[in-house]
């Protein structure tokens, strides 16, 4: 049976797409303070195991961390709603680099746009 991660290309088009967001998280002024480490490396890999495994590729995410569960960890920071464009936006750019039929894209987006919504868990300005 063949899922959305073989439909997409599998690995190489997801581990693109996560590698473009990282580029533009890089030099973003509200998103890079988020991320606790010098490398962003290890959140690249992280990332990129859990879409695989969402879409339905490789279980390497749950079996090196466990169950996502997204919202608890992504507690500890302040996400409001212009982390959230600013993610969003990195992320289109993302999608943007790889070669995806308009539906597998609307597909992938209309996930992320989601997701990012339910990661905002506040929406007092963050301290900057």
């Amino acid at each position: 049976m063949s899922t959305y991660y073989d439909e997409i290309g599998g690995e190489p088009v997801i581990r693109a797409i996560v590698h473009r967001f990282y580029e533009g998280v890089a030099d973003d002024e509200v998103l890079r303070p988020l991320y606790p480490e010098q490398d962003l490396g290890p959140a690249e890999e992280r990332f990129a195991t859990f879409l695989m495994q969402y879409w339905g590729g490789p279980t390497t995410y749950s079996d090196a961390r466990g169950h996502p569960r997204l919202r608890m960890r992504h507690a500890p920071f302040k996400v409001d709603p212009v982390a959230k464009d600013h993610w969003l936006l990195h992320f289109r750019a993302g999608l943007d680099s790889v070669d995806l039929t308009p539906e597998q894209d609307e597909k992938f987006w209309d996930y992320v746009t989601h997701a990012a919504q339910f990661m905002v868990n506040t929406f007092d300005q963050q301290d900057q």
